[in-house]
């Protein structure tokens, strides 16, 4: 223990006397240490810089100085979430293709709102139908895009894309795309009923594993396309109703046949990219038929209306109403089909835009009531 002892306080000396202001050891340390704080304000930190070299050190701060370093201990800075940057929402808006989800959404409110016993259904069962399919075709969509990244980048419409800019990785892509759609079917099956999550998990195989493909093999593709196109408004009754009834059927050949003046001259217009991304359009391939078949399904829309008061859908007022609706598309149509330019194409898709929301608006005006409403319309009410 002596030994120790004798040699600890052997090195205090040493160390004490080489730092002593009379040391030369001790003025090389006190020209490399700089005053954090002044020495007036009783707490002087000192710091020991990087490295050792010639450049002499500032001046210790005076007292009076107004600088915001004080020998007061400074408090940190409050915690602050970080916001998710806007742009972060965008892209799953483009990737999920928000406007359509948002546009399909609608067609499966109002085959819900037009099935015969939607005033007494529950509210919350439509919110669930709504957001389960919007949830469904989101998942069609990203898959879409997470197939079709190569040839979105070869189109001026698409190249801006999230795959095709980097902004979103494949595997980021195609988790969404899987998980928005099994979040919606299982929402579907468990609020709302097992059919309507049929025909949305339908749709997403039908979109994505058919459809896709089909763009850039066969010429047929938009005739499978507008099967996708059609589903929806179904699940709406069906969400409603729990059954494939004459008039969920009538709603699919209703958004079948409206889809080709829609998409038709969509296309007319979109041919370079079309040929570019080498999809087997009917725009592309043969404008003649393109054209054709705009005019053949906006005279469709005809008889498809009048089925409406036959299958009990509505009251016979609406074949009036539904046919000036359709003679307005039928016409711009025709122009279309005389004569195929980027005007008359533009004349008709915008024409296609204000038809569909006016045509369901028509079926819901001229609804029948169902057996629920009339009972309860004409139930005594007892004091």
């Amino acid at each position: 223990m002596q030994p120790a002892i004798f040699g600890s306080r052997i090195a205090t000396r040493i160390h004490q006397k080489a730092l002593s202001p009379s040391t030369a050891i001790h003025r090389q340390w006190q020209a490399h240490l700089t005053y954090i704080t002044p020495p007036s304000a009783g707490v002087s930190i000192l710091t020991r810089p990087t490295s050792l070299s010639a450049t002499p050190p500032p001046a210790p701060l005076p007292p009076s100085s107004s600088s915001s370093i004080s020998g007061d201990i400074i408090p940190p800075a409050p915690l602050r979430w970080k916001s998710v940057p806007p742009f972060t929402l965008s892209l799953y808006q483009t990737l999920s293709k928000a406007k359509l989800a948002a546009f399909v959404g609608l067609s499966t409110m109002a085959g819900y709102a037009l099935a015969p016993c939607a005033s007494a259904s529950i509210l919350s069962s439509l919110a669930y139908t709504t957001v389960g399919t919007a949830l469904c075709i989101s998942s069609a969509n990203a898959l879409n895009q997470w197939i079709e990244a190569p040839y979105d980048a070869q189109m001026a419409r698409t190249r801006n894309r999230p795959l095709v800019t980097h902004a979103l990785s494949p595997l980021h892509a195609f988790t969404f795309g899987v998980v928005a759609g099994v979040s919606g079917t299982a929402m579907l099956c468990a609020t709302v009923n097992p059919l309507t999550a049929v025909l949305g998990g339908a749709n997403i195989i039908l979109y994505t594993c058919v459809y896709t493909p089909m763009k850039r093999t066969s010429m047929a593709n938009t005739w499978v396309g507008a099967i996708v196109g059609a589903i929806p408004p179904m699940m709406g009754w069906v969400a409603c109703t729990n059954s494939l009834d004459p008039g969920a059927w009538l709603l699919a050949a209703l958004l079948y046949a409206w889809q080709f003046p829609h998409f038709n001259s969509l296309a007319w217009n979109l041919r370079p990219d079309y040929s570019k991304a080498g999809y087997r359009m009917a725009a592309v391939i043969d404008p003649a038929l393109n054209a054709r078949v705009a005019l053949r399904y906006s005279l469709l829309l005809f008889p498809i209306a009048y089925l409406a008061p036959a299958v009990g859908m509505t009251t016979w007022w609406f074949v009036y109403d539904s046919t000036l609706i359709n003679t307005m598309l039928a016409v711009a149509a025709y122009r279309f089909w005389r004569h195929s330019s980027d005007k008359t194409a533009r004349e008709l898709f915008f024409g296609s835009l204000v038809h569909l929301p006016v045509f369901l608006a028509l079926l819901m005006l001229h609804k029948n009531e169902s057996e629920h409403e009339a009972s309860k319309k004409h139930t005594p009410v007892i004091a």
